[in-house]
């Protein structure tokens, strides 16, 4: 009976974990890497995001918000950045997650493919991040994170 005790303990805890919709990522540093802007732009080597996965990224705006975004590689071979909300749901502050060539909103269930991000923008879509490519990085201005933070200022 004693020895059941820390089970015990251990499966209660998971079991409210799985019950609140919390993941390990939420409880043990999260999937947003955090990045320091230089030069006005963040700068990420493409060598850590051309596998095809959604890579989730966190930045500070000039204002302090904490603006997340996703970048991915589409099956087009092209690499892509959204800020992880839309114009509909940022509100709810829960972003997407990928499922194979889609990126699917956790509030509304909404689907998108991973080859129109940042073709079409507004409404439910991945709110579009203008990039470039420069000597094997992904580029993005810290202008564009500034204009688009509104979206990240809301926690649900």
């Amino acid at each position: 009976m004693k020895n059941l005790l820390p089970l015990t303990i251990v499966t209660l805890i998971l079991a409210g974990l799985v019950l609140t919709g919390s993941s390990a990522h939420a409880w043990f540093g999260g999937k947003f890497k955090k990045l320091t802007p230089e030069n006005d732009q963040i700068s990420i080597s493409l060598d850590k995001i051309s596998d095809g996965q959604a890579h989730y990224f966190t930045i500070q705006s000039e204002k302090g918000v904490d603006v997340k975004f996703f970048v991915v590689k589409s099956h087009d071979g092209i690499i892509r950045a959204a800020i992880d909300a839309c114009d509909v749901c940022y509100r709810a502050g829960k972003g997407y997650v990928q499922e194979g060539n889609v990126m699917v909103c956790t509030n509304c269930g909404m689907r998108f493919a991973t080859d129109r991000i940042n073709e079409v923008k507004g409404g439910c879509n991945p709110a579009p991040l203008t990039r470039t490519i420069e000597s094997g990085n992904l580029v993005i201005s810290m202008a564009d994170i500034n204009a688009n933070a509104w979206l990240c200022e809301f926690k649900k």
